[in-house]
Formats: C-alpha cells, structure tokens, sequence
C-alpha cells in the first residue's frame, strides 16, 4: 500500500471505475462526440450540426439535493443519475435549447466502483433520454470531507439553440394558453421538507406503504426520477410553436411560472384543471402544510408549463394527442394589475 492509500484515496479503485463504466458512457454517443473516456476534457464537433445563422451555447448546471440521502439510505443508486441530468438539460430546454452533452461530478468519501457504476449508468440513462452525450466527468474521493459511504453528485449541460429561436421573457404576450405537462413525482425539489416530515416528526420507516400511495413504499415513491422532457417538447420548439417554457422546480409553480414571463405579465391558473399526485396530498396532509406552503416547496404534478399562442393552441394539442402525452390547460396570461403578484389562482 503506497502512502496515497493509506491517506485514504485508492487510484486502483479509480482505474476500476473507468473499466466499469466504460460501455455505459459509450451508449450515450450522439453526432458531435469527440474523444474518448479518460481524456482531460470533454470534446464536442458544433460543425455537424449544421448551418446555424448565430449559435448560442446555453449551460445550465445543478445537483440533487438532499434526495441523495434517501438513495444513500436506502443503498438505491440505480436512477440518482438520471435526477442530476434531468435539472440541467430541463432547464437548457426551458431557454428552446437543444442539449448536446452533459459532464457529471461525483464527490465521495470512499471510492466504490460497484456503487459508483451504479450511479454513472443512471447518468448514462437519463444522457440517453436527453438525447445528449455524456462527454467526461470527475470522481473525487476525500476521505477527510465525507463518510465511507456518503457521496455528492452534480453536473452541468451544455446546449445549443438558435439566437432568434430563443425562449427567452419578452416572447410570451398576454391572451397566451398556457399548457402544462405532468411531473412523474416529487422529482428532485422539496427533500429537505419531505425528510422533516416523515422521518424527523412522523418517524415513519421507509417501507412503510401508506395507502394513499396504492401498495408503494415510502422510498420506492421518493426516489422516483425525475422526468426528463427533451423528446416530447423539442420538435414543438423547431416548429416554433411555443413562447416560452417553465421548469418547474425549487419554489413550485409560485417561483418558477414568472420567471418566463414579463414583469408586466400575470398568470392566471385554474387550481382544479389539472391532477394534483397522491404524493403531494398525503404530504400535505402528514405535514399539515398551507397550499401556500404546498405551492411554494413542489411541483404539486405540474412539471413544465408551456405558454402557447392562440392560433397555435390547436397544433399543440393535436401533437400531445398523436403522441398520447398527457397534457393539461391550465389557465392563461393577462395584463398584470398594478400592485398584483405575478401568479393569481382562481
């Protein structure tokens, strides 16, 4: 054992990782990859792309939060992977950004090419969804910073879009629809409440199967991933048949709605238009939570609102059909009152 070694960090656990995930890192591949796994950097070929009149390269960068320590406590680190990619390419795709590659960063204390392979296949898995290459990444092990068997994960995305096809606040005008497409769950926002809730005040065990929650455990519903909406919403942003885009993350629709929008814009939603997840329900319930504080901390089954023109609304609709995606209308933008919040529920 060399002195590295006994500081706490194995190189060969590190070569064994390489070995391991090799094949998964590899199945990401997509026109533009360049290069190979264990470069010092990650390479992309903007050329095949074809005739762009003014690229712009939009990033977008972000972890998973406490969500870890379910997947930690639980030993599942299947699908973390796909929850890191999930909030980086949702939100480039929220700016009508095409995501070309993804680069993962995973701290731990003790480097375990089992467990780590476990998590890089979920990254591979949701590049896959995303339609975008896993172009390297960083395995770093600190001893002295985490315990044997705890571990961070982020990463950041870099995508592509048109400069005059951008979504960006000034698009969206007021008599806008605004669609929404369903979230798969809690994705990766609101742990820190989820945890206080159910573990710190109700005590209650991870495979407790609360009935609400139709025979599934506690952690099986936690630790679903995140929805990954790249394939669905990508050839409505080429037809240019939406005006803006909301990720709905941290800080629920209340947050996240206005930031598409202008200032002098207010959305208008009907509470009842679309269906509220079961998850959300028994929380609120468990934790005697406001709708407030609902609104502010969750998706509440909302994960990406579109705004839609008018005369666009049809096309819209009749591409969720033919796709036999589940779509929601929830309500509209109108010229924001003075003094008014941005968002109004009715």
């Amino acid at each position: 054992m060399n002195r590295y070694q006994q500081a706490g960090v194995d190189v060969n656990a590190g070569y064994e990782l390489v070995r391991r995930i090799r094949s998964a890192v590899a199945s990401t591949e997509r026109p533009g990859c360049m290069g190979e796994i264990g470069s010092f950097g990650g390479l992309f070929d903007l050329g095949v792309l074809g005739k762009m009149e003014h690229p712009i390269l939009v990033s977008g960068t972000d972890g998973v939060g406490t969500k870890l320590l379910i997947a930690q406590q639980t030993e599942k680190h299947e699908t973390i992977g796909i929850d890191c990619v999930a909030m980086c390419v949702n939100d480039i795709l929220a700016q009508g950004a095409q995501p070309l590659y993804f680069m993962d960063y995973i701290a731990v204390g003790h480097n375990n090419p089992e467990r780590i392979a476990q998590i890089v296949q979920g990254v591979a898995t949701g590049c896959k969804q995303a339609h975008a290459v896993l172009n390297g990444g960083e395995t770093a092990e600190m001893p002295d910073m985490y315990s044997k068997d705890e571990y961070d994960l982020a990463g950041f995305a870099v995508g592509v879009a048109e400069k005059e096809k951008l979504l960006t606040k000034d698009r969206p005008q007021e008599g806008d629809l605004l669609f929404a497409l369903p979230s798969s769950g809690l994705h990766s926002n609101g742990f820190s409440l989820v945890r206080q809730i159910i573990f710190k005040e109700q005590h209650l065990d991870f495979n407790t199967q609360p009935a609400v929650l139709d025979g599934k455990t506690i952690a099986a519903e936690l630790l679903k991933p995140t929805k990954i909406y790249v394939r669905i919403l990508w050839p409505l942003i080429e037809r240019g048949l939406l005006n803006g885009i909301s990720h709905i993350t941290g800080g629920g629709l209340i947050e996240n709605l206005p930031r598409m929008f202008a200032d002098d814009l207010q959305a208008v939603i009907q509470r009842d238009s679309w269906n509220v997840l079961p998850i959300f329900k028994y929380l609120a319930e468990l934790g005697r939570l406001t709708l407030q504080d609902c609104f502010e901390t969750f998706n509440m089954g909302l994960g990406m609102v579109l705004a839609v023109s008018p005369d666009k609304a049809a096309a819209v609709r009749k591409y969720f059909e033919q796709k036999e995606e589940c779509f929601y209308e929830i309500g509209s933008l109108c010229h924001r009152p003075e003094k008014e919040t941005k968002i109004r529920f009715k």
